[in-house]
């Protein structure tokens, strides 16, 4: 069993690049899942993003901890897991037991958003927040200050391969400047039809980490070359 990493690092990309890639897992082939995460590792993949999703919240039912811990004894990389569910605040515990080292909770969902940053930091995982695309960022204003990461979905959170929406370009703009005033060192992430097209759209705006499914794992060459062609795509932009 690999050595869990210590938790509360602050995540740092590679030092290859200024920006984060994190290949969603969701979209991998769960057959081969420690080989699909291996191959991430190889080609310089940053995190591993897991999509939890619980029929409720949104349509799609996914996975829970059971497959984290699977996840985290396949890699040593962190585990960036995206709650995507209702009543998160009683099932943080479970995901960080898991293995996770990054928990993030939609404001939607939380109706003490603060409180709930504050129970994730408490079991010592870095704590990210989020919102739907058609929540207005000011929603995130008041846990702004306490969070380690946030994160803007560039589609309607449920399903995986739908389709970039160019209109949150301006959101991530928007929570750029927020972190910029506030002088917060959180990283800014977003999720949803990231590809070789729109990943610099989404780089020049503010965001400096991707989480990416399709470009990935549905690559004609596979994952490994998937990930590369990503990060060739900000080469000498970062």
């Amino acid at each position: 069993m690999l050595p869990t990493p210590p938790r509360r690092w602050f995540f740092q990309p590679n030092p290859m690049n200024k920006f984060i890639l994190a290949p969603s897992i969701i979209a991998s082939d769960f057959t081969h899942l420690a080989d699909e995460i291996a191959a991430c590792e190889s080609a310089g993949a940053d995190w591993i993003h897991l999509d939890v999703m619980d029929g409720h919240f949104v349509p799609t039912i996914t996975v829970g901890p059971l497959f984290v811990e699977a996840c985290r004894r396949a890699t040593k990389l962190p585990l960036d897991v995206h709650l995507m569910i209702e009543n998160p605040e009683k099932h943080l515990e479970a995901f960080a037991k898991a293995g996770a080292n990054n928990i993030t909770v939609h404001v939607e969902t939380c109706p003490d958003l603060v409180r709930t940053v504050e129970k994730i930091k408490s079991y010592g995982c870095t704590a990210g927040i989020t919102l739907r695309p058609a929540t207005p960022a000011s929603a995130l204003d008041l846990a702004l200050p306490l969070a380690d990461l946030v994160l803007v979905m560039s589609v309607n959170p449920g399903y995986s391969g739908q389709v970039f929406m160019p209109e949150m370009i301006g959101k991530v703009e928007e929570v750029r400047n927020k972190l910029n005033a506030l002088r917060s060192n959180a990283h800014l992430e977003v999720d949803g039809g990231i590809s070789v097209d729109t990943l610099p759209l989404m780089y020049k705006a503010g965001a400096d980490a991707f989480v990416t499914g399709n470009a990935a794992f549905k690559h004609p060459q596979g994952v490994g070359e998937g990930i590369k062609a990503l990060q060739m795509s900000l080469r000498g932009r970062s």
